[in-house]
């Protein structure tokens, strides 16, 4: 099948908010990458909304042709700043779903995840932002929408396995809601002091994980 013609694919990639290229050269992928951490340390001090094409040329010390090469604007940069911040919360979420081996194990698995999904925004503000930014930003809200089927596709496996007599579209309304429920718990836990946040997430894990098990009974 031939390929669109140039101008449909920037066209495409400004639409979806996606790089325009992803370098396979080594100089190349230095220069993509140091996009990218400018960009996050701007973010980080200005917030997503205050992020400037300009500036990042200006700290990166690249013309605007070389930025562009790689992004048609500033969404496609915060798209992949998001996407590869979820790429590390899925692989949490595989790994501690992949201990489950009884029901006594789920709980447990879950307490994991939000403890780790805590910590991981505590220590990552350019993603606290722009998580923040998915009320406003549709593309963003997209991506969160692809992050949180990914989460309850996978929580569904282990629902499935530990309660095969049970239905399927039950099981993944099952695991949907509880994935919902705990990135808003966390999201709302990071929006407070540290202190305050740990003592949510401690009462959130008491309130919400606990009994998926006397739920399927």
């Amino acid at each position: 099948m031939s390929q669109p013609p140039a101008a449909t694919r920037r066209r495409s990639a400004e639409q979806t908010g996606q790089p325009r290229r992803i370098p396979s050269q080594q100089r190349g992928r230095e220069r993509f990458e140091k996009i990218l951490a400018v960009a996050a340390e701007l973010i980080e001090s200005h917030g997503s909304d205050g992020l400037k094409m300009s500036e990042i040329v200006e700290k990166a010390g690249l013309s605007f042709g070389a930025l562009y090469q790689y992004f048609p604007d500033k969404s496609s940069i915060i798209r992949t700043l998001a996407e590869r911040f979820n790429e590390e919360g899925r692989r949490c979420v595989e790994e501690e779903l992949a201990k489950v081996t009884d029901v006594s194990a789920v709980q447990g698995a879950l307490a994991n995840i939000v403890d780790q999904y805590y910590a991981f925004f505590r220590r990552e503000p350019v993603m606290r932002d722009i998580w923040h930014a998915t009320h406003t930003d549709k593309l963003l809200q997209q991506i969160d929408a692809e992050d949180m089927e990914f989460h309850a596709r996978t929580f569904l496996v282990v629902l499935v396995r530990l309660w095969p007599q049970r239905e399927s579209g039950e099981l993944l309304a099952i695991a949907r809601l509880t994935m919902q429920l705990l990135a808003a718990a966390v999201r709302y836990a990071v929006s407070l002091e540290e202190e305050e946040g740990a003592q949510a997430i401690a009462l959130f894990k008491k309130m919400q994980i606990a009994d998926i098990g006397r739920l399927l009974k």
